[in-house]
C-alpha cells in the first residue's frame, strides 16, 4: 500500500511552498511520525513528518518549488529498504576474511629443513667475513652522505609555484557566498516594500522604569508561584499599548485603497528574533487577558520559535507590533514597520541615568521608546499623544486601572 505524501494547507495567503532540507532520502526506511522534509514558506518553515512506516519515495528536490495539495512523493509500507541488501552483502566476506590468512603457513618438513640450513649458513658467512669487514667507521660514512643529499633537496621542496599561490588562496576565501532563505528573502522584500510605500517616522522619548522595577521585584515571587511564570517587562508594556490605541484609534488601523480600516480589536505582535530571522507572532485580544495569560502567551511563542514550531496562524494578522532591542543590547533604534501595520513600539535597554526629578539630580533606570508610524494615516499630534500616554502609564501603573 503506498501512502501519497502531499503539501499540506499553510494558511489562506500561502498557495506555495519552497522545499527546503531533505531529511530523508528517497528509497530510506521511515517510521510513522518521522521527519521527512521541510518546506519554506514567506512566514515560517514547516516539517512533513511521516503518516506510516515503510520506504519513502520522493518526487521532488531540494530548492524545487511546489503547490499546496501537489503530490510529492509516496510511502510504500509493504516494500523493504534498499538500504538493507549491503549490509548483509558485506557480512559473508568479513566472515571469509580470517580463512584465507590460515592456509597460507602449511609447509612441509623439508621446506622447513632448507629454511633451517640456510640459516645456519648465512651465519657462517656472516661470521667469517665479520673480520675482513671489521672497520667500524663505515657505519658513519652513511650518515654524512644524507646531509648534502636534504640540502640539495631543500630548495626543490618550497615549490614556487605553491608559495606564489599562495596570497591567492586567502583573497579568494575572504569572500563566501550562500543562498538566502525563503523567510530572509521574504524579510527583505516587506522592510523594502515598507519603505517604498509608507510614509514612515519616527518619534522618541523616554520612560523611567522605576515603579515597574520596583513592582517586579515586590511580587516576582508571588506572581510565579501562583501563575507558574515570571512577570515579565512585556505585559506592562502590552497594556499600555492597549490604553494608548484606545486613545488613538488611527494606530490600530490600516490603509485598504482609498479606505481607513480600522480593527475593532487588539492583536499584538511581539517581535522575536531567531536564527532563520525576525518573527511576529500575535497575542490575540490582548484587552481581554491578564498580565499572567499575556506572559504565558509570550513565553509559548517565544519556545516555539526557537524549536522552530511555529505555525503558520501564529504569524497572521496583528494591528500593532512590539519589538524589543534591548535585550540585544541597543539603546536606541529606529523599528520599520510591520506592513499593512501602522505603527510599531521599539523598546531598548534600561540604563541608569541621571536625570533631573523636582528640580534634583536623581539616578533612575530609563529606557528610550521609539515608535514608528505611517504618517499617511496618523499625523505627527497623534503620534507623540500616544507615545507620552504609554510613557505615563509605565511610570504610574496605578493609570492603568482607572484608565487616564
Amino acid at each position: 500500500m503506498k501512502e501519497e505524501i502531499k503539501v499540506p494547507s499553510m494558511g489562506e495567503s500561502i498557495t506555495e511552498a519552497t522545499v527546503g532540507t531533505l531529511i530523508k532520502k528517497s528509497g530510506a526506511a521511515v517510521r510513522a511520525d518521522d521527519e521527512i522534509l521541510e518546506l519554506e514558506t514567506d512566514k515560517v518553515n514547516q516539517v512533513l513528518y511521516a503518516k506510516a512506516a515503510g520506504v519513502l519515495t520522493l518526487q521532488v528536490n531540494a530548492e524545487d518549488v511546489v503547490k499546496i495539495g501537489q503530490v510529492i512523493g509516496f510511502i510504500d509500507t509493504d516494500a523493504k529498504s534498499k538500504d538493507a541488501a549491503p549490509a548483509s552483502a558485506e557480512k559473508p566476506s568479513t566472515q571469509r576474511a580470517p580463512s584465507k590468512p590460515v592456509e597460507k603457513p602449511a609447509q612441509t618438513a623439508a621446506e622447513k629443513e632448507n629454511i633451517r640450513f640456510g640459516k645456519e649458513e648465512f651465519l657462517s658467512d656472516l661470521r667469517q667475513k665479520a673480520p675482513e669487514q671489521a672497520p667500524v667507521p663505515q657505519p658513519k660514512a652513511p650518515r654524512e652522505e644524507p646531509a648534502p643529499i636534504t640540502r640539495t633537496a631543500e630548495p626543490e621542496e618550497p615549490a614556487p609555484v605553491t608559495r606564489t599561490a599562495e596570497p591567492e588562496g586567502p583573497q579568494a576565501e575572504r569572500e563566501t557566498r550562500r543562498k538566502m532563505s525563503k523567510i530572509r528573502k521574504v524579510i527583505a522584500s516587506r522592510l523594502v516594500e515598507a519603505q517604498q510605500t509608507t510614509a514612515m517616522l519616527t518619534t522618541f522619548n523616554e520612560v523611567d522604569c522605576s515603579a515597574i522595577m520596583q513592582l517586579r521585584e515586590k511580587y516576582k515571587e508571588l506572581f510565579q508561584k501562583k501563575y507558574g511564570v515570571k512577570l515579565g517587562f512585556m505585559s506592562f508594556f502590552v497594556k499600555a499599548v492597549i490604553a494608548g490605541l484606545k486613545q488613538i484609534p488611527d494606530l490600530n488601523s490600516y490603509i485598504d485603497r482609498d479606505e481607513i480600516v480600522h480593527r475593532e480589536y487588539f492583536d499584538i505582535g511581539i517581535a522575536v528574533g531567531t536564527e532563520r530571522g525576525l518573527v511576529v507572532p500575535v497575542v490575540r485580544n490582548c484587552d481581554h487577558l491578564s498580565p499572567a495569560e499575556i506572559e504565558k502567551e509570550i513565553e509559548t511563542y517565544a519556545n516555539k520559535a526557537k524549536e522552530g514550531r511555529l505555525a503558520v496562524d501564529d504569524l497572521q494578522g496583528g494591528g500593532f507590533t512590539i519589538t524589543n532591542g534591548g535585550v540585544y543590547g541597543s539603546l536606541l533604534s529606529t523599528p520599520i514597520l510591520n506592513s499593512p501595520q501602522s505603527g510599531i513600539l521599539g523598546m531598548h535597554k534600561i540604563e541608569k541615568r541621571a536625570v533631573v526629578v523636582n528640580d534634583q539630580v536623581v539616578i533612575r533606570p530609563m529606557m528610550y521608546l521609539a515608535l514608528s508610524y505611517d504618517h499617511r494615516i496618523v499625523d505627527g499630534k497623534e503620534a507623540v499623544t500616544f507615545l507620552v500616554h504609554v510613557k505615563n502609564a509605565l511610570e504610574d501603573p496605578s493609570r492603568l486601572l482607572i484608565e487616564v
